[in-house]
């Protein structure tokens, strides 16, 4: 069978439609940029709070 007659292959099937917001490398969040944990705990209590409030 001569597969070279059959068509070229589908190469980006699988590729995102849109580019994300916050992907890694944009401006909001930078290659090597880590979260510090105590920033995290503090947006989880302030969440946290705000839901106990209503």
């Amino acid at each position: 069978m001569d597969y070279s007659k059959s068509g070229g292959a589908i190469l980006a099937k699988k590729a995102p439609r849109h580019k994300e917001h916050n992907e890694p490398g944009s401006e909001k969040k930078p290659f090597g940029a880590k979260e510090d944990k105590a920033a995290l705990l503090a947006r989880m209590k302030a969440a946290a709070e705000a839901k106990k409030k209503g």
